[in-house]
């Protein structure tokens, strides 16, 4: 090093602020954590500058929408905006972090642009109720019915929006209240959602002294292991739901012996503590939910389509309806039977087409099928739930 040239030390460099970020900073010393705050506040009224800016573009759109009587809520577009973001997720944000907050924002959104209304099987506290606020939002009026083919009806006359039903389940296949409203109601399946089902065993008295446990028969079986595991000896009560066996046991109060098996949100709101969580027996137990509407979907990039049909009195004609959909390289990606209702041993079959109706494969595969069927009804076409809510 020449006399004429400064000593450099490299701890003497100008720090990188994006650098220092990263780094854990020591909470004793107070300016470096109020620098950062300060960071943070900037950011905040960014964030909400940049909020007010969409909603008031959301405003102008709904005004439009609501001129030329085009729906508030479009699948296909809230399938474009949701890829779109997560493609552009840097990190360190989790794509699942930054959908939930999307589908709150375009909750809000729907009601700038028109209040919509959403039926779905309840009590309050329901997976059905769970399905809702993660698919909707929490800004949207949800409205709990008491049966499945309520929420049908509510929607077919109009009187909510939308209406979202469990239409199968990984372990237990598939919702046959469900499957018997599709043959009576002229509904639209407009969209779909996974939701992952985790079960709590809640209850406000000491496990020790648990001698009942209410539920659904359904999560009896779900839960089978670990009840005969934990409570072999307990009764197993029968529920319409188990957000109803929530709330009995949340009446029966401290005093009581009872406990029920639901949701953690069916805890948080009659109040019963969760003594044990995720107490199914399968670990990624998926509920498929449908969201039903009157008017059609648009198409998008991934979609599927659920068709309702009878077939002929012949033989080999299921076999040949079937064959219709392969030999115009469709894939079928479910299928589902139940009693039509109409004649003793005749059944309603139910498939999911991985296209949407109005492709080319789809509406020569569904005139050729009508050749083969008594009656065949599209019950929708809808964009593919990309991702487990």
């Amino acid at each position: 090093m020449t006399p004429t040239e400064p000593e450099h030390d490299p701890g003497d460099a100008p720090s990188d602020p994006a650098a220092d970020a990263s780094r854990p900073i020591d909470l004793t010393d107070e300016a470096a954590l109020a620098s950062l705050r300060q960071r943070i506040d900037d950011v905040d009224r960014r964030l909400i500058e940049a909020l007010s800016e969409r909603a008031r573009i959301v405003s102008d759109i709904g005004r439009s929408k609501r001129a030329s009587g085009y729906p508030i809520y479009a699948p296909h577009r809230e399938a474009e905006v949701l890829r779109r973001v997560l493609e552009a997720n840097p990190g360190p944000l989790s794509d699942r972090t930054v959908e939930a907050i999307y589908r709150e924002l375009m909750s809000g959104s729907f009601m700038l642009e028109q209040p919509i209304r959403v039926a779905f099987l309840g009590p309050e506290g329901s997976f059905s109720h769970v399905a809702a606020g993660r698919h909707f939002g929490h800004s949207v009026d949800l409205d709990p019915m008491d049966a499945i083919d309520t929420v049908f009806d509510e929607v077919a006359t109009g009187r909510s929006t939308y209406g979202l039903v469990p239409y199968e389940n990984s372990i237990g296949g598939g919702i046959t209240d469900t499957l018997d409203a599709f043959q009576s109601h002229e509904v639209s399946i407009y969209a779909e959602a996974l939701i992952e089902v985790r079960h709590s065993l809640l209850s406000n008295v000491p496990a020790a002294a648990i001698r009942r446990i209410h539920s659904k028969p359904q999560v009896f079986t779900q839960c089978r292991k670990f009840l005969a595991a934990r409570f072999p000896h307990a009764e197993l009560v029968p529920s319409l739901s188990s957000s109803h066996a929530v709330r009995l046991v949340a009446e029966a109060g401290e005093d009581g012996d009872a406990a029920a098996i639901g949701s953690s949100l069916a805890g948080e709101i009659y109040g019963v503590k969760a003594l044990f969580e995720h107490v199914e027996d399968v670990a990624g137990n998926i509920t498929r939910f449908l969201v039903l509407a009157r008017e059609s979907a648009r198409p998008s990039d991934d979609d599927r389509t659920t068709i309702m049909f009878v077939t002929a009195h012949r033989p080999g004609a299921l076999v040949d309806v079937l064959g219709v959909f392969r030999d115009h390289g469709l894939n079928l990606s479910h299928i589902e039977k139940r009693p039509s209702r109409r004649e003793n041993w005749e059944y309603t079959f139910f498939i999911d087409v991985d296209t949407h109706r109005e492709s080319e494969p789809a509406i020569a595969a569904i005139a050729a099928a009508e050749r083969h069927c008594r009656l065949i009804r599209v019950l929708g076409s809808y964009p593919r739930a990309q991702r487990i809510l």
